[in-house]
């Protein structure tokens, strides 16, 4: 009763009830729990006369950070378990009005030079008139200690972008649009966000990073654009090809686009039909019959895709023909001899198919290598390379990741670089070297070829100057590439391109439980999982178990039977993202054993995700404005400064490069502890543990399984079902993508 009553003094004071709910003003004080798929946060918050005691608000509060005053509206609840809370239906800012509140506002890191103890320093000289001197009088920052003219201009530009920031959240929220998504469309547009937001909504889904079709469907529809529009149709073609591509297509066959873009819209098919025909007679995408077996199909490209197709192929058949040779003295070498001198320098003899590759890769303008774990690749690609530096040729080498790269180097004694540094991408991804530009080397090696996507393989392939010879190495039966097409594959379907297949596993590595595993995975057999010393199977069924028992092999177990370094030696790859077993839930599980918060160091909120000193990281996406020359999708790294006061984190990336990330950047990130198979593909690990879920039963694929293996150098754990594992072994995975390489070979 005593309980009861409290309560209702408090919400007498601070509820006012309304028609569509009660309102509640609070400071957020700490997120103690949110969900970034789904937005539900459960969180603390302070009120007025609440006595120090802090209340629980549930709901969707994702982008709100610690230190914001806030406006909730929603209803009060009663939990069985946790007691009184605030259900949140939505939440609006406000500015504080107390000066504890304006303390801790400022000090949140929300304005850009302002950290916890000059946001004490400046509330301690002006009190609650603070916020009316940064706003009217900024110039007065001077007056507190430590604030020079510099610093105090910086902070009087961040208020003034929070200020035109906050009036175009206003809006946006009043048309469905979540916090976090109203900051990149403000990054995009300023000054102009209302204005695009109102009149071209299905901009944003083309050039707002993180927001898709549906996002900017939902927001055309609040502004009053009809479900029939053929503006919104156009938008949801385009949209169905970009979702096409994401998947690997470089086309839609023209039934399957419209089916697939009815569905999406749920407009006749006859509209959708008709505004394909206005698309592709003037509006970005190209139609063409190419060839489907006996038969043909009327293909629809995205414009990029179709060119880079074009201009690959063209290039490629460019290069087997040019009439140079810049490797001509390979021409009429003594193989014997060469032979003899290579397993003097190497300590080794070449087998006979490392022999035909070697030949291949030195008389060929263009080859493939290919083979899996075991088969001496690398060992064929060192070949490669100490002959061409024999004969004083100029050598490059490259990879799609920088641990490929790293790996690279380390094989050949020789620099490697990452493809994107390679060809040194400015802003927009256009290539310093390029056919006009070409990279100077009479021989260009690619390691880990089948990451290759198309765009990149054509950026790759049109730098390489007439008669140098271009090497691409990898393992075709791994997974294709993240990004649209499987170039690995088409040219090795293509008879015009010369290729070497390695098959034979040599005696040292067939004792490895890695390698004879990859292969009986890869041929539809069961792994071993009890006559190898570097790979074993941890059965557990449900996925809560599973998650839990991953944490603890990956955090604990290992390091302290391998002695390896939790961190840095083990990767958590995991065949999905969502669920009780997926990279997202794990990585919050693996922070909290590996990097957990403490009171005495910063640490950085953004959406559902909780940055700290120590935390693995990996970027989302491509951006060419940041470090020396771009940090690139799947960019691994750990953080290594955290300044609230400058509102940035420090990351140290994989290739040895700081990278500073404003806080309103953070959305570019995500932890790395546990990652997607997908993003693992190119980087090796001394230890991987993979937790296999009936959960993930449509992710389970042969070839998935087979690069999660591959990317292991000293051991494997599986933790899960053997249902799973069955699922996976025996599921030979997705057809073929949507590409006309091979045929325009």
């Amino acid at each position: 009763m005593a309980s009861a009553r409290r309560w209702s003094s408090l919400t007498r004071g601070e509820v006012s009830e309304r028609v569509n709910g009660a309102t509640l003003e609070a400071v957020l004080e700490r997120v103690t729990f949110a969900n970034e798929e789904t937005g539900y946060t459960i969180a603390r918050v302070a009120v007025e006369r609440s006595g120090g005691e802090l209340l629980t608000v549930v709901g969707p509060l994702l982008g709100a950070q610690p230190g914001e005053s806030l406006r909730l509206t929603g209803r009060w609840t009663s939990h069985p378990r946790y007691g009184r809370q605030f259900e949140v239906w939505s939440y609006t800012t406000v500015l504080p009005a107390t000066v504890q509140g304006i303390q801790r506002y400022l000090g949140s890191g929300l304005i850009k030079g302002i950290g916890p103890k000059m946001a004490e320093r400046i509330v301690g000289h002006f009190g609650a008139d603070t916020l009316r001197v940064i706003e009217e009088e900024p110039a007065r920052l001077t007056e507190v200690p430590g604030l020079g003219p510099k610093r105090t201009k910086m902070i009087g530009a961040a208020w003034e972008e929070q200020k035109i920031i906050k009036e175009v959240m206003i809006f946006l929220q009043g048309v469905g649009v979540s916090t976090s998504i109203a900051v990149r469309i403000f990054k995009q547009y300023g000054e102009d966000s209302i204005t695009v937001v109102r009149g071209e909504p299905y901009r944003l889904a083309d050039e707002v990073w993180g927001i898709g079709f549906k996002t900017a469907d939902t927001i055309a529809q609040a502004v009053g654009i009809a479900p029939d529009s053929p503006q919104r149709v156009k938008a949801g073609l385009r949209y169905t090809l970009s979702q096409a591509a994401d998947d690997g297509h470089c086309y839609l066959p023209a039934p399957n686009l419209v089916g697939d873009a009815v569905k999406i819209l749920e407009v006749p098919a006859e509209l959708v039909a008709a505004c394909l025909e206005e698309l592709a007679e003037a509006e970005g995408v190209i139609r063409e019959q190419v060839p489907a077996g006996d038969s043909s199909v009327p293909a629809i490209y995205l414009v990029p895709f179709h060119r880079a197709e074009l201009s690959l192929s063209g290039t490629l058949r460019g290069l087997l023909a040019a009439p140079g040779d810049r490797l001509r003295a390979f021409a009429d070498v003594d193989w014997a001899a060469a032979r003899t001198w290579l397993a003097a320098r190497t300590g080794a003899d070449l087998a006979p198919e490392q022999d035909q590759a070697v030949r291949l890769a030195l008389t060929e303008k263009v080859a493939v290598l290919t083979g899996g774990p075991g088969c001496g690749k690398s060992f064929t690609v060192r070949s490669i390379v100490e002959l061409a530096r024999a004969k004083r040729a100029k050598v490059i080498l490259a990879a799609p990741t920088g641990r490929a790269a790293k790996r690279l180097a380390e094989l050949t004694g020789h620099p490697a670089a990452t493809v994107h540094r390679l060809l040194q991408l400015r802003p927009g991804g256009e290539a310093t070297f390029d056919r006009d530009n070409p990279l100077d080397a009479d021989l260009v090696v690619v390691d880990e070829a089948s990451m290759l996507d198309l765009l990149l393989a054509n950026k790759l392939v049109k730098a390489v100057a007439p008669g140098a010879h271009l090497l691409l190495v990898g393992d075709v039966d791994q997974l294709p590439s993240v990004g649209a097409g499987e170039v690995l594959r088409d040219l090795l379907a293509a008879p015009a391109i010369p290729r070497v297949r390695l098959t034979q596993i040599f005696r040292q590595a067939a004792k490895s439980g890695v390698v004879v595993n990859a292969h009986r995975v890869n041929s539809g057999q069961s792994p071993l999982v009890r006559d190898f010393p570097d790979f074993f199977l941890f059965p557990c069924e449900e996925p809560e178990q599973i998650a839990a028992l991953t944490v603890d092999v990956a955090a604990r177990r290992i390091p302290a039977r391998f002695g390896l370094d939790a961190r840095r030696d083990v990767q958590v790859l995991a065949p999905m993202h969502r669920g009780a077993a997926g990279a997202g839930a794990l990585n919050a599980a693996l922070q909290e054993a590996l990097t957990p918060g403490r009171e005495d160091l910063p640490e950085r909120r953004q959406g559902g995700r909780v940055f700290r000193i120590g935390d693995k990281v990996t970027q989302l996406r491509n951006n060419y404005d940041k470090g020396a020359a771009g940090v690139f999708n799947g960019t691994v790294g750990v953080i290594t400064g955290l300044a609230p006061e400058e509102s940035r984190l420090t990351v140290r990336t994989d290739e040895d490069e700081s990278v500073d990330y404003a806080f309103d950047e953070l959305d570019e990130l995500a932890h790395a502890y546990a990652v997607s198979i997908h993003r693992s593909q190119g980087s090796e690990y001394p230890a991987v543990v993979i937790p296999l879920s009936t959960g993930a039963w449509m992710m389970l694929q042969r070839n998935l399984l087979y690069t999660a293996i591959t990317r292991a150098r000293k051991l494997v754990v599986l933790v899960g079902s053997r249902r799973a594992l069955a699922q996976a072994v025996r599921t030979r995975g997705a057809g073929r993508r949507h590409t006309g390489l091979t045929h325009r070979l």
